[in-house]
């Protein structure tokens, strides 16, 4: 049977430090149980030694360590710093430098010196450089002013459509602008243009435009004109500058042009079952080049290019050829001009870029004007309002050749003007290109 150690005598409570009697079980003044103390821990004094390891003079004999010289100082340990070390690579360590002055007996300065200040772990700088993104705030009607407008662009409140990115466009590149406008009928604008500026190999400038109209009947017409107009802009910025005459280099651009519109109808399996009886992705294009004094225009459709002379006086002058019905009808000889666009299936294209148009034929002329003037790109949304060159002639301001800007978003009026049934676009090309500086805009 074990048993309790026996308490040592207490002489003052541990709890309040009030003065207790021996035998007393409980303190008198604070009713702490004394019994529950418990035992003193025995008492191991520290001993003071001087360096060569021999204790104060207390009259204690020490045994002589073995190994030693007789004077009591133990043989050198073997340090692990004395052994070459190596890293994880089998590399050579490398050697600490030794302290300045002799060390003391027992310290070890084989390792630098720690600093007194620890260096904080430097901020991301990516994350300083993202500033926090504040909650984007709900767009408001532009019609109504007081509703929502929701993910589809429409109006939660009166359902009025919102104004899209492509609704309306300006742009200007060195000498050249264009414009387009989604016009007042349709819900989306599916024309598209480039407009360009660049050098020769000579130095000489050189300028372009190219104008599509997506096929309404086909679809995803908005995004078979954007892909034609930016692959038969990348196409003559390209072969320019190379040399390339700008006559080939038109062809070239018009078939680059048809290769980015097929590409559009490869659709993963399934992907037309909710359309099946639309046509593949289709557009027309019409595209001017003006360099080192000739003009060339390239075409495949019904967008048209006009030559329109600074010297009112000259004439004007259609410069395309439709690829459409009444087109096919004049040249045939059943009708005349005006009666074929007046038949209501005037404006049935035959030609067109896609991957069910039929063979591709591309249209290229040349032009050498002997007099100054403008080149007007456009689709059918303008030239609906203004058919005849001469009627063109009278829409374009009379400074056009100097502010091309302008004298677009005069045209795009025109059209809106008239009606607007169409998406609108037109740019405005002078002849001949200045140099950069050398004109006025």
């Amino acid at each position: 049977m074990s048993h309790m150690p026996q308490q040592a005598a207490l002489s003052k409570c541990p709890n309040c430090a009030e003065p207790v009697e021996p035998g007393d079980r409980f303190c008198g003044a604070c009713g702490y149980d004394l019994s529950v103390v418990p035992a003193l821990p025995q008492d191991h004094p520290t001993l003071t030694m001087d360096a060569a390891g021999r204790s104060a003079p207390d009259g204690t004999a020490w045994p002589v360590a073995p190994g030693t010289d007789g004077s009591g100082t133990p043989a050198a340990a073997h340090l692990p710093t004395d052994l070459p070390g190596t890293d994880s690579g089998g590399s050579p360590l490398s050697a600490a430098e030794p302290a300045a002055g002799p060390p003391a007996p027992g310290v070890r300065f084989d390792r630098p010196q720690e600093p007194e200040e620890y260096r904080l772990q430097a901020p991301d700088p990516r994350v300083a450089a993202e500033p926090a993104t504040p909650p984007e705030a709900a767009q408001v009607c532009v019609a109504c002013r007081a509703g929502r407008v929701d993910d589809d662009g429409y109006c939660e409140n009166c359902g009025h459509a919102q104004p899209r990115e492509r609704d309306h466009m300006e742009r200007e590149s060195g000498p050249i602008a264009a414009v387009s406008d989604r016009g007042l009928r349709h819900h989306r604008n599916e024309d598209a243009f480039t407009v360009g500026h660049t050098a020769l190999p000579d130095g000489s400038p050189a300028a372009l435009a190219v104008v599509c109209d997506g096929v309404s009947s086909a679809t995803r017409p908005d995004e078979a004109s954007l892909a034609a107009s930016q692959a038969a802009g990348q196409a003559l910025l390209a072969a320019l500058p190379r040399g390339t005459h700008p006559q080939q280099a038109m062809h070239e651009a018009i078939v680059a042009a048809s290769q980015a519109v097929n590409a559009l109808a490869d659709e993963p399996a399934g992907a037309r079952e909710h359309t099946p009886h639309q046509n593949a992705p289709a557009c027309t294009i019409v595209g001017a080049v003006v360099a080192s004094g000739l003009l060339v225009i390239g075409w495949v459709g019904d967008s048209r290019a006009y030559w329109v002379p600074v010297d009112r006086a000259a004439p004007s002058a259609r410069l395309t050829e439709d690829d459409s019905w009444a087109a096919q009808m004049v040249a045939a000889g059943l009708m005349t001009e005006a009666e074929a666009y007046a038949d209501e299936r005037a404006h049935a294209i035959t030609g067109w870029l896609g991957a069910d148009a039929y063979e591709l034929e591309p249209h290229t002329a040349s032009f050498k004007p002997d007099r100054p003037g403008v080149v007007v790109v456009c689709t059918d949304g303008l030239w609906n309002y203004a058919e005849t060159a001469e009627e063109m002639a009278e829409a374009v301001p009379l400074d056009a050749a100097v502010r091309p800007l302008h004298s677009a978003r005069v045209l795009v009026g025109h059209a809106l003007d008239g009606g607007g049934h169409d998406n609108v676009t037109v740019a405005v090309v002078p002849f001949p290109v200045l140099p950069q500086g050398a004109g006025s805009a």
